[in-house]
Parts: C-alpha cells; sequence; structure tokens
C-alpha cells in the first residue's frame, strides 16, 4: 500500500506555492509587517457539513510559508465537522499565513471533499458484503493524497499505478488474442504475489475466465441481473468487481447484487471540493 511519504508531502507543497506564489506574494509584502503575529482560523461552511481530511498539509503549507505556525485546534482525520465548524486554529506570522492560504485551503478541501463522498458511499451500501474502491483517475501528481482521502472516508484503494498489480482489461485481451491467452501470459510474467484481475464484459466472458482459471473479475457496465448471474456462476471463489454506472442513486443495488468490491472512479475525478473558510485575527 502506497503511504504518505513526508518528502514527497514537502514536494508537493514545494510545487504547489511555487505555482502560486512565483516570485512572491505582492499584496501581504504592501500591507502586512513581515513580523506580525495573528491567528488563522479555518471553519466547515458546507450545509450537510463534511469529512475532514488532509489536515498534515496545513502546518507544512504554512511552515514554508514562514508563518512558524502552532496549531491550537486542528480537527481528526476522517472527523464529521458540521457547517461551522471549527476545522483548524493556527498560530504564527500574519504574512505567512496569508501568502499561504490559498494553498492550504486547496489541499483540504479537494482531500475532505473526497473522504466526504468516499463516506457517502460507504454509508450507502452498509450491511452488504460489498466494499467501495477507487480507480487511477487521479488529477496527475495528486493520487498519493486523492487515495489517502478515500481511505480516511472509509474506502479501499484499487491498484496505486500500473506497477502495483496485474488488471487485464478489453484491450489487453484483444491484444493477446482471447481471454485465456491473457491470463496465461499473465500467470507466466507477473509475481506470484499480485493479484490477477481480468475485465468481463458479458457472461460469456466470465463462464471463459472461470474456465482458464480467472480468481478476480471486473465485471463491467453489467446490468443487476447479470451482476446476480455471475455471482451464481462462479460462488465465492472468485473476488467480484462492479464498475461502470456507479452513483449514490445506484451503489446500493449493486451491492446487493452480491459482489465483493464497488469500484467508483467519480471519488477521484470529478469530486467537488468541499466549502472551506479561513479568516485573519491579528494579535
Amino acid at each position: 500500500m502506497e503511504i504518505l511519504r513526508q518528502t514527497d508531502l514537502t514536494e508537493l507543497v514545494k510545487r504547489a506555492l511555487a505555482e502560486d506564489v512565483g516570485q512572491g506574494d505582492i499584496t501581504t509584502a504592501a500591507t502586512v509587517e513581515s513580523s506580525q503575529p495573528g491567528r488563522a482560523r479555518i471553519t466547515v461552511k458546507e450545509p450537510d457539513g463534511i469529512v475532514f481530511c488532509g489536515g498534515m498539509l496545513l502546518e507544512r503549507t504554512f511552515s514554508l510559508t514562514a508563518s512558524a505556525p502552532a496549531m491550537k485546534r486542528l480537527a481528526r482525520e476522517g472527523e464529521p465537522l458540521h457547517r461551522g465548524a471549527v476545522a483548524a486554529e493556527v498560530d504564527g506570522r500574519l504574512a505567512g499565513l496569508l501568502t499561504g492560504e490559498r494553498v492550504a485551503l486547496n489541499f483540504v478541501q479537494l482531500m475532505s471533499g473526497i473522504a466526504t463522498a468516499t463516506r457517502r458511499y460507504a454509508d450507502a451500501i452498509a450491511g452488504t458484503r460489498a466494499r467501495i474502491v477507487d480507480t487511477r483517475k487521479t488529477h496527475p501528481g495528486l493520487r498519493a493524497i486523492e487515495k489517502y482521502a478515500v481511505r480516511v472516508g472509509g474506502g479501499g484503494n484499487h491498484r496505486f499505478g500500473l506497477d502495483s498489480g496485474v488488471l487485464i482489461k478489453d484491450n489487453h485481451i484483444a491484444a493477446a488474442g482471447s481471454i485465456g491467452a491473457a491470463l496465461e501470459r499473465a500467470r507466466r510474467l507477473a509475481p506470484h504475489t499480485f493479484r490477477i484481475e481480468i475485465e468481463c464484459e458479458t457472461l460469456a466472458q466470465v463462464e471463459q475466465a472461470v474456465a482458464h482459471g480467472a480468481t478476480s473479475i471486473l465485471l463491467d457496465n453489467m446490468s443487476l441481473d447479470d451482476l446476480r448471474a455471475a455471482r451464481q456462476i462462479i460462488g465465492d471463489a472468485v473476488i467480484l468487481e462492479a464498475s461502470g454506472n456507479v452513483n449514490l442513486d445506484t451503489v446500493r443495488a449493486i451491492a446487493e447484487t452480491g459482489v465483493d468490491l464497488i469500484s467508483v472512479g467519480a471519488l477521484t475525478h470529478s469530486v467537488k471540493a468541499v466549502d472551506l473558510s479561513m479568516r485573519i485575527a491579528a494579535a
């Protein structure tokens, strides 16, 4: 499992600050004394509340903008926060707090948005055997923090990258010539520690995959009836993942077909960032 490495987080924040600050924060330099102390308070504006995520990037961001931050309050990762709740309070030099404001909020709003959306999906399928997982449909360069946010929200991670698992999709099957040939090549070349999953679009393909020894099958854009039939065909020995046409209106019914995993690309590729506000008070 990929973890959030401290050096990686620092480099991520540095890149974000370089993009936003450029040669310097002209407005703050013109209006705020460099040594002036103060406090920043970050509050929740979402009407339905949020699941908080990304707090570790707040102090890191403000440290890199020379605010000498001292965290007075920081919500726990995964903590539900209602509208108006204080997610964080940080003391430090006002100039640094102001310079880092947008980058800090961008990170936490995105990560909390992912965690909040994931929690809603996880809650929607509670009591079934299924688990919500993400995909590789992440924003370039932000995969580690986005997949972390999915875990904070109660979901699981699919492959982190192409080097962390075997997933044989329709184009791989076409290139190999058949489901059987694709599975055989994968078994010959993949390390024994890797799970081999193959994508199927029809029940006929499911039967072929099982006949050739598949132990994990991704059921792509199948109807509810076909999802149930796939489980009946193969029993419980094979891991079944449902993908496609998944949203909060459909996910419960998909879970009740008996699949083990439901992958949701929308958790990361089209998630709505939550609304947080940062207000400054001079000391």
